[in-house]
């Protein structure tokens, strides 16, 4: 059996996994609204699906976020998630342009 062809994760040591992504793509979102007890105001939320499913997030909106929000995710074709930062980064541009 010929030996096993060594790659640069093997010589550093890292192993990536799906916890090791830190930035990952958004690919479905669910505005979701609870109403709040006794008169107060209800919360509005926003579960971010990322890279099909491999990973969930729900972040607490404002009702003016969530507006605005809904506007810019129906506008814009890319959209990517800092997981560490929680930044929400709209559209891919390239350089130059």
């Amino acid at each position: 059996m010929p030996p096993k062809k060594k790659t640069q994760a093997d010589d550093a040591g890292i192993r990536m996994t799906d916890d090791s992504l830190r930035v990952r793509q958004l690919t479905h979102y669910q505005f979701s609204w609870t109403a709040g007890a006794g008169g107060e105001t209800g919360t509005w939320t926003l579960q971010l699906v990322l890279d099909q499913g491999a990973w969930e997030e729900v972040l607490t909106v404002s009702a003016d976020d969530a507006d605005n929000l809904q506007d810019i995710l129906k506008n814009t074709g890319s959209v990517f998630y800092d997981i560490d930062r929680r930044v929400l980064m709209f559209g891919v541009t390239k350089t130059g342009n």
